[in-house]
């Protein structure tokens, strides 16, 4: 498709230093966006998704770069071209967080007395692995988690509010099996556990 053959309807000056330019900059915005959420899908294993996220990805390219060809001698369009793809690289790392999907590890550092801290986590189905620890400071209680990623600000919140200064530390997991995670109800008191702590 040339959209040079629309530019009989504008102004040649308007259409080729701004509606075409703009064209470009979205379609490369997009194809960015698909990109860059096509990798770390492919990070996190979701080898379903990956794939036809990639066919549109590629598709929305092509009809980008070949109006770049189409119109050489038009420098707009190189710069249309460039600032979709800076774009499209914000917005898919946007997104990825939005959608916050995938698991993650954490491991949390508090003083070695954190049963208060242990009970409350695992009577939110958060599944947690304890360990006696030697740290800097003395003996100290290393817990060890897997969670959703979008519990994880819940979960630090929890975490802090019972252990101000703990160290935690968050690691990407690419699968598990079996285990024990919260329900979207849980999710939603953990939210609420958050927003109270910080009205505080």
């Amino acid at each position: 498709m040339n959209l040079t053959d629309l530019g009989q309807y504008f102004d040649p000056f308007i259409f080729d230093f701004f509606i075409l330019p703009a064209l470009i900059f979205f379609a490369r915005m997009v194809d960015m966006t698909l990109g860059t959420l096509r990798i770390i899908f492919v990070a996190r294993s979701m080898k379903g998704i990956a794939p036809l996220i990639g066919f549109f990805e590629s598709l929305i390219w092509l009809f980008a770069i070949s109006q770049i060809i189409m119109n050489l001698s038009n420098v707009a369009t190189y710069i249309a071209f460039a600032a979709g793809f800076a774009a499209g690289n914000y917005v898919g790392i946007y997104l990825e967080n939005k959608l916050a999907v995938g698991l993650l590890s954490i491991r949390a550092v508090t003083t070695n007395d954190a049963s208060d801290l242990i009970n409350y986590l695992r009577e939110h189905k958060f599944g947690v692995t304890s360990v006696s620890a030697l740290g800097v400071t003395g003996r100290v209680r290393l817990i060890i988690s897997v969670i959703k990623r979008k519990d994880l600000n819940a979960y630090i919140s929890i975490v802090k509010k019972f252990n101000p200064k703990a160290f935690i530390s968050v690691e990407d997991v690419k699968s598990v099996q079996e285990g024990f995670f919260p329900t979207s109800q849980q999710r939603r008191e953990n939210q609420f556990f958050k927003t109270f702590t910080m009205r505080k």
